[in-house]
């Protein structure tokens, strides 16, 4: 078990949210596992407690899609947290509009003092998730690599999810510039030196978080119970930065931006940047793709990613991040879900996963607690 300090969620409050109309649920587990059918809201509460960070969600779901159906047009979120400062109340919600009326603001409260942003949630809480969805990540697009590597550097490093939006923002306004008759020069050589000091910052946190990362995968090549993986970034600006210092890639990634004006206005898009970065992952004892492996062979590479992630943080931050792990034990045999159990308890995290059936946590041990989730009720699986 890890000395470090542990972030732990002891109560979290659900009012209006997906299909709980009002729910409070205490546990001081380190290992907390949801059980029920399909459909019962196991996820959910995950979701909710990933709204406890800057962002969407897991899910990535709007806003206005989280009020419960037939219910009222908001919801909220509140949780008691140990956090390495202490314990501290975190409130987060949705009223159906932001101040500027357009729909996508949310309110976020820390122990009674509403924050003006939503780096308050970044600096008290570090989450690391794992979701259905992501059990084809490496055959998918790189689009979806790209967030998967953002989200792991934004755990180490809470600025680098702003950073991303900053360039995003800064590529549109680009873009829309380009499709004028004649766009003003000054005002596109501004944006793209702002767009390069960005994209360098950004490429160069994504190096600093993959080397972490590969500390901790290199230790558990002598772990059988996941396998290990070679991780990089396959991307033009992150090459450039492993050979020459970051003043020089901002001015040649500038001069790029200026020279592909035209290519750009013709594609409608930046064609070059590192919104075009892949995550390029090898199964390491098979020398393989990942995207070639199989579908269990894939689901358990994920799984080791989190857990090496989860212990870089640790080690990093000196604090040991909550795991969000839905449907983790999919495609799990039972020697590979104990191993999954004993893994988790080393870490010290406090993780938080489900599943369908109850049995496949059988090996949670004494440090956990199992929940039976069904028709929106929750309620503890004591002896079952």
């Amino acid at each position: 078990m890890t000395d470090s300090p542990v972030l732990a969620i002891r109560r979290i409050t659900l009012t209006g949210f997906r299909n709980y109309a009002a729910l409070r649920l205490e546990t001081p587990a380190r290992l907390v596992a949801l059980a029920g059918p399909n459909g019962a809201g196991k996820t959910n509460i995950l979701e909710a407690i990933s709204l406890l960070a800057p962002g969407r969600g897991l899910r990535g779901a709007a806003f206005e899609e989280l009020p419960r159906q037939g219910g009222a047009p908001n919801w909220a979120i509140a949780a008691e947290v140990d956090t390495e400062a202490g314990p501290v109340a975190i409130g987060t919600g949705w009223s159906g509009q932001s101040e500027a009326g357009d729909g996508g603001g949310r309110l976020v409260v820390m122990d009674g003092v509403v924050q003006k942003s939503l780096g308050a949630l970044a600096a008290a809480m570090r989450l690391i998730w794992l979701t259905p969805a992501q059990d084809r990540l490496f055959a998918g697009p790189a689009s979806e690599r790209r967030r998967f590597l953002d989200r792991l550097v934004a755990a180490f490093d809470p600025e680098h999810a702003a950073r991303v939006g900053i360039f995003e923002k800064l590529m549109r306004e680009r873009n829309l510039l380009l499709e004028e008759l004649r766009p003003d020069p000054a005002w596109l050589s501004s944006l793209e030196a702002q767009m390069a000091e960005a994209a360098v910052a950004i490429s160069a946190a994504r190096l600093v978080g993959l080397d972490a990362l590969k500390t901790h995968l290199d230790e558990a090549r002598g772990e059988s119970s996941f396998p290990w993986a070679e991780v990089s970034a396959g991307g033009e600006i992150e090459a450039r930065l492993a050979e020459k210092p970051a003043v020089q890639v901002e001015d040649e990634y500038r001069k790029i931006l200026g020279d592909s004006r035209g290519l750009d206005r013709a594609a409608g898009r930046t064609l070059r940047g590192p919104h075009r970065t892949d995550l390029d992952v090898q199964h390491g004892p098979r020398q393989m793709p990942a995207g070639q492996c199989s579908t269990g062979e894939q689901k358990a590479l994920l799984i080791g990613l989190v857990l090496a992630q989860a212990r870089a943080v640790r080690a990093g931050t000196g604090v040991a991040p909550i795991l969000l792990l839905d449907e983790v034990a999919a495609h799990l045999d039972r020697a590979r879900r104990r191993g999954l159990l004993e893994a988790l308890a080393a870490l010290g995290s406090q993780s938080w996963m489900t599943g369908t059936d109850a049995q496949l946590f059988e090996a949670i041990g004494a440090t956990g607690a199992v929940f039976h989730v069904e028709d929106g009720q929750v309620r503890e699986a004591v002896g079952e």
